[in-house]
């Protein structure tokens, strides 16, 4: 006689992107084992592969994992893991003033969201006649980049996410450049012009909690910013 089938609870959230609801429920035990054996693992690919798995499934596959935004699907991930395993973690902060001390740190989950740096935007102005607009990374751009080192990931990260580049009332579309095109462009970047292009990336929208530690040894307190998903991993 087949055992009976339990039913799992469904709960509702905003994609930060659109502000598009969507339905999810917690994961189960098949999907959190995938998970777990592919962080044992250390194989980032295989990592991101099960959490490609695990959204398709928890969103009942309303969610595209290949052309989201890399923030919507750590935001839907962290919502997932909240409702599945527990809202309460502790994590382990560097305390900023002496940078070697360790405190604990206490974050619930529901207090975790995507927050935008203000003046943020994917409209850079290269020169007078010159501009590109980004798309945001994918979790497929970050698994393209994870042997590189942490300088030739950049360059990489940087290709992947060039959306246009306009050039008066020409407009080039990433799918008609060549990579060794567009690598040709980017080199030729006035260092002036590549901080316009980083700073793209370091005010797009992120998993972004501001943590109040104190010293123990110092007694100096400090605000910390936690930023990515890896951060709340644990």
């Amino acid at each position: 006689m087949a055992l009976p089938k339990l039913d799992s609870p469904t709960y509702e959230t905003e994609l930060p992107s659109t502000g598009e609801k969507i339905k999810y429920r917690p994961f189960l035990v098949k999907e959190q084992k995938l998970l777990l054996i592919a962080q044992e693992s250390k194989d980032t690919k295989e990592t991101m592969q099960s959490m490609t798995q695990l959204i398709d499934a928890c969103t009942f596959n309303k969610i595209d994992v290949s052309t989201s935004p890399l923030f919507d699907i750590e935001y839907l991930f962290l919502r997932i893991r909240e409702k599945s395993v527990g809202s309460k973690i502790t994590i382990m902060i560097t305390c900023p003033d002496d940078k070697e001390t360790k405190v604990a740190a206490k974050i619930n989950l529901k207090d975790v969201g995507v927050q935008m740096t203000v003046g943020h935007t994917n409209e850079i102005e290269l020169s007078k006649d010159i501009k590109i607009f980004m798309k945001y990374p994918l979790l497929s751009d970050i698994a393209k980049v994870e042997n590189e080192g942490a300088e030739a990931s950049v360059f990489s990260i940087l290709q992947q996410c060039v959306h246009e580049v306009h050039h008066g009332d020409i407009v080039y579309n990433r799918v008609d450049m060549t990579d060794n095109d567009l690598e040709e462009f980017i080199d030729s970047f006035s260092t002036q012009q590549f901080e316009l292009v980083t700073q793209f990336f370091e005010t797009m929208p992120k998993l972004r909690h501001v943590v109040n530690v104190t010293n123990p040894k110092t007694k100096v307190k400090s605000e910390v910013i936690i930023e990515g998903l890896d951060n709340f991993l644990v």
